[in-house]
This record gives structure tokens, sequence and C-alpha cells, in this order.
């Protein structure tokens, strides 16, 4: 069996997650290519995580590639997460993941209208207000939920999701009918009203970013796409990390990884899988300075961070397993940094690596601190070293 060491796994994440000086790039959808997809449940991250990995794309690129040449799509997939996909893996996430969330969407919400009003057979009523929904946004080409509201009375209903509760509130079912079909490949997350840090997006058809819509594709070579990307991406690996990161079942990741060619690994005394075809090493990288932004898809790669992370893990993570901002230095996480208010980005190191370490990460922190300009972005989910370096 081929043993592959921390130190060759390292390598790898430098060269392949774009860390290295040499191996950043100015194509925003190459960079999402370069990590699968990119994490976007806090929009902010979408954006910072391209600025670690380029010297030359500022926020227009990214909004572009989303907006413009719509290269990049916003959708649901895996662990119900938002993340931003190149448009050519998109069949493979809807008909892995998307499309199945959209079913148990749809019964979450069926059984919280169910409970909550007086509508009669749910799921023909849901489905209705659906159809309704998508061709009023075909025929508007783009709209925010209040002005579908206005065009779909049925988006209007409220809803009692605890009746008896005194907590429980009234809330209306846009937002579920909109997550729905999005989930379902109908619609997208289109350009947001405020800027780039903004998650008050307007809604657009498929049809904007695919013009056939999104094309079927049979569900286990899918998986087996996703599987394989993962793995050129993140491999070597335990399967145990694939699953997590999938959020699939293990019947599900079984039956993914008998269509693709892989090999078992040594991982230091656990067992990896990597791709038949990429068991050579990659070339070592200078050792060089990266700052990654909370929930990058890097440290939310794998579910074992110990051969990157070290001990660093209670003060870079909140009790949901959410990753703040992160300093790294030759393929391993050393600290972590925050922008201040006054846009200043402060950094603390964790350990110490150097002279040339300290030295390149506070190259780096000027970096991203220009690259912010004038906008000032408190991650979604807060950590403690971000919350005592702003404090």
């Amino acid at each position: 069996m081929r043993s592959i060491s921390t130190a060759e796994r390292r390598a790898r994440l430098v060269r392949r997650h774009r860390l290295a000086p040499e191996a950043r790039t100015g194509d925003v959808a190459e960079i999402a290519r370069s990590l699968v997809v990119l994490h976007a449940t806090d929009p902010a991250t979408v954006f910072l995580s391209v600025a670690a990995r380029s010297d030359t794309a500022g926020p227009s690129d990214v909004e572009r590639a989303l907006y413009d040449d719509r290269t990049l799509l916003r959708m649901l997939a895996m662990r119900r997460t938002m993340f931003v996909a190149p448009v050519d893996l998109v069949p493979a996430l809807q008909a892995s993941t998307a499309s199945a969330l959209a079913a148990k969407q749809r019964r979450r919400y069926g059984t919280l209208i169910e409970r909550g009003s007086d509508i009669t057979d749910v799921p023909a009523w849901f489905r209705r207000v659906e159809d309704a929904t998508h061709q009023a946004l075909l025929a508007r080409g783009e709209a925010t939920g209040a002005q579908l509201s206005a065009a779909v009375p049925e988006l209007r209903t409220q809803v009692d999701p605890a009746p008896g509760k005194a907590y429980s509130r009234p809330t209306g079912v846009t937002t579920w009918v909109l997550v729905t079909l999005g989930c379902e490949g109908l619609i997208v997350r289109g350009r947001p009203n405020g800027g780039w840090t903004s998650s008050q997006y307007r809604w657009a058809p498929i049809e904007t970013w695919l013009p056939g819509g999104v094309p079927d594709v049979p569900v286990d070579e899918a998986r087996a796409e996703v599987v394989r990307r993962w793995l050129r991406a993140f491999g070597p690996a335990p399967v145990a990390d694939l699953k997590w990161w999938t959020g699939w079942t293990a019947g599900e990741v079984g039956k993914a990884l008998a269509l693709v060619d892989t090999v078992e690994v040594d991982l230091g005394g656990a067992t990896g899988l990597v791709l038949a075809d990429d068991l050579e090493p990659d070339p070592p990288a200078e050792p060089s300075a990266a700052l990654l932004p909370a929930l990058d898809a890097t440290p939310m790669g794998w579910q074992e961070r110990g051969w990157f992370l070290g001990g660093h893990g209670p003060l870079l993570f909140d009790r949901s397993g959410n990753i703040g901002p992160s300093v790294w230095w030759d393929g391993r996480i050393i600290g972590g940094w925050a922008q201040r208010k006054d846009g200043e980005v402060a950094v603390r190191l964790l350990e110490d690596a150097g002279a040339e370490a300290e030295a390149a990460v506070a190259r780096e922190a000027e970096r991203i601190a220009a690259w912010y300009g004038d906008v000032r972005a408190i991650p979604r989910f807060r950590t403690p070293l971000e919350k005592e370096l702003t404090a």
C-alpha cells in the first residue's frame, strides 16, 4: 500500500487549492473548480476565498462571473449548505443532491402548513403555488421575493408553525416556496440588492444561466462525478471525510465509489482513498502564507482536520463546527485573523512559525485589507479568536 505523509498531503493542498502564489489565478470560475465548489453560506466568503487565491481578481470580477458571464451559480447542495458552483458541475449536483433536498424541503414545509393553517390537500396546493411562482418569475425575468408575493396572492399565506406555543409567530410561505423551487433547479439566486456582503437576492429562472434548464443526469453517474472532483481536490482522504462532506448515506457513498477508479493508501495509520491516476506526489511549493475567510472551502473540506489544524480548533471554530478566518503557512493553520472596524486586518499567530512566516503573513494581511477597500464584513458565525481580535 502506498504511504502518503502529512507533508505530502499539505503539498497537494497548497498547490491544488491555490494557496501558493505561483498557483494563484485571475480566473474566478477556475478557482471554484479547484475547490469543487465555493462555500457560500456567508456571501462574503465567496469573494474573500477568491481574494486569497488571486493577485488580480477583485470584487467586480467575482460579480461578473456570477451575474454577467454566469460561469458560476449559487445553489443549495451538500448538507443543505449554500455553495457557488461552476455551471458545468450543476447537473451532477442537482441529480446527486439537490433534487432529493427539494423533496425533503417540500415534505418539511408541507408538515408545517398542515399543522398551522386550514389549507386542505397541502401537497397539491404547494405544487400549484410553486407553478404559479415559477410562471410569474419567467414572465418578469428577475424579481425579489416581495415582488413575487405581490404577483402571486398565495405567497402571502400566513402559517402558524407551532400552534399553541407562546413563541410561535405567523410566518409567510414565500421563502419556503422559493427555496424549494431553487432546490428543484428551476430558479436561481441572482444579483443581491446590496453589495457583495448582502444576502438579499433577486431571483431569476434557471434558463438565465442554463438556456435549456439543468440537464438530466442519472443519479449514480452524478454522484460518481462529484466524488471524482472531490478526490481530485481533497484526496487522499478517508471515506468518512467524503461521507461527511457530501452528506450522503454510507450506502450512497459506497455505490458512487464503486463507479470511480480509486486506490487505498496509508495516511499514517489510517486508510485513505486517492484516484488511481493520482498517486504521484505534487512537486513541493515554496512555503507561503494565505489568509482564508470564515467558512472557506479548504478547511471545510474535511471532517478530520488534525493534519493541518493542529490544536488550534477551540479558538478558530464555533460550537457548531464553523471555522472563522484562518492564517495558513506552508499548508497548515498557524493562526487567525479578523477585520476591525477601521478596516485593519488584525492577525494573531498561535504558534511560532519563524520570521519568514511572520513577514509573509503581514504582507498578506496588508493585501487582503486593500482588497476589502471600504467594505466592512462581519462573519456570519463568530468564533472566539475573531471576536477577541475585533473587541
